[in-house]
């Protein structure tokens, strides 16, 4: 009997837990000529900002060991284009789409949102939070919970009632679980971790930073255990919000340490870059993993790590209403 890999964010059903992470395939077309983007839970577009940016300069990516630095700097067309050309190209081939969204002040948030709340075919928008608040001296929002919170209420007040919020962190905090209580308490629907926390390379070569931008994120298998923790310690204190897990997964095997941690959904995002077909083959190779370790449900591994030997399992219902 196949495994049953529907999964939940807050009252929307996916078809399975697998996702791309935002930045990792644009807004989908370039994914769509290797498998039928709809066989996947949900594709999460680039973050979308209201005006175009052009980005920063180059270079902008650098490799590391087990992973990448990149400082793209939210390239974009902007919520216009978007709105325009990519999100009904999506919504024509029934994607199930997450809208990444960023801004520099909560203003410019609740704007995106506003533009969002009436689009047809936004699944749910994930509000990127590690965008620098031009406020508060370029401070990012995910560092502090009270700014976070502020943007996530912004983004609920205006968004339409059945559009999940997601608030995605980032793991460059002292403490990820106060961030993410006052995102839930700001009206967050769900949790995306990790965001690529910071880092930085020199080519020892020309003796500069390799990147032109010094800093970037750092995304691949390196983090992946950064990842795992921030999952468990926020499914450990808030066992009924939804969390999207991500970090470093190249195999079935990765996201099913991220689903045993807490998630119930798993972004894939750096594999894309050199297996287009990342996606399909983690799915499929998830679903065997869990046939093969006697699951007849996704929903019974979601934080199963956390509960002793022998205690009960959650189901599919469980996790629809525990999100109500």
């Amino acid at each position: 009997m196949p495994v049953d890999m529907r999964t939940y964010l807050g009252h929307v059903e996916l078809v399975n837990p697998i996702t791309t992470a935002a930045g990792c395939a644009a807004s989908g077309a370039e994914l769509a000529q290797f498998f039928d983007l709809g066989r996947i839970g949900a594709l999460t577009t680039r973050s979308i900002t209201m005006a175009p940016r052009a980005g920063r300069p180059t270079p902008r990516m650098a490799e590391t060991p087990s992973g990448m630095l990149n400082a793209v700097g939210l390239q974009g067309p902007g919520v216009d284009a978007f709105l325009e050309r990519e999100l009904p190209w999506l919504a024509q081939r029934s994607v199930r789409t997450v809208v990444s969204i960023g801004g520099g002040t909560v203003a410019e948030y609740t704007a995106l949102a506003r533009r969002l709340t009436d689009a047809p075919g936004v699944t749910a928008v994930e509000v990127n939070l590690s965008c620098p608040n031009i406020e508060d001296r370029g401070r990012v929002f995910a560092r502090d919970g009270a700014a976070s919170a502020e943007v996530i209420a912004s983004v609920r007040s205006v968004m339409r009632y059945d559009v999940p919020v997601l608030a995605k962190l980032s793991p460059d905090v002292p403490d990820i679980v106060s961030v993410a209580r006052a995102c839930v308490d700001g009206g967050a629907d769900a949790l995306s971790m990790i965001n690529n926390p910071l880092g930085m390379s020199i080519d020892t070569e020309t003796m500069r930073p390799a990147l032109a931008a010094v800093t970037g994120g750092l995304s691949g298998p390196a983090v992946r255990p950064l990842a795992v923790r921030c999952v468990w310690q926020v499914h450990a204190a808030l066992p009924s919000v939804p969390i999207i897990g991500m970090g470093g997964v190249l195999t079935g095997r990765d996201a099913f340490e991220l689903i045993l941690a807490g998630a119930c959904v798993v972004a894939v995002g750096t594999a894309l870059f050199h297996d287009p077909y990342a996606c399909m083959r983690i799915l499929r190779e998830l679903e065997e993993l869990l046939a093969a370790r006697g699951f007849n449900r996704l929903a019974d591994a979601v934080g199963l790590a956390h509960r002793p030997p022998g205690a009960s399992t959650r189901h599919r219902t469980d996790l629809e209403e525990s999100s109500l």
